[in-house]
């Protein structure tokens, strides 16, 4: 899994992740978006457009992040998931809990 952070203005912060999002990576990854809010970027946009399979973890990381950042005022969104990354959102109904935008720029401009 490879993991890169693109501090914007206004708090907000994109997130790429490359691989899978599974059992070994979730720790990880869950651990990063805490420290990236804790950073002073509560508003996250997490890009799943390289991300080829996500599992129950990996979910728990992605609502780790969301529960970081909105105890300090922010929010998670999630930019381009892959199909099998929006089945799994869709089949959990997370997809109603994070919101879920097409690009990383809509899901920035959300933030407004």
């Amino acid at each position: 899994m490879q993991l890169t952070v693109d501090p914007r203005p206004g708090g907000v912060a994109v997130v790429r992740l490359v691989g899978r999002l599974d059992l070994p990576v979730a720790p990880a990854v869950k651990d990063r978006l805490a420290q990236t809010v804790a950073s002073g970027n509560p508003r996250l946009v997490v890009d799943l457009g390289e991300v080829s399979f996500v599992d129950s973890s990996g979910l728990g990381a992605l609502i780790g992040g969301l529960k970081a950042a909105r105890l300090h005022g922010g929010d998670l969104r999630i930019a381009r998931p892959a199909d099998q990354a929006r089945l799994i959102l869709g089949l959990t109904t997370l997809d109603r809990v994070l919101q879920v935008h097409g690009t990383v720029e809509e899901a920035v401009a959300g933030y407004g």
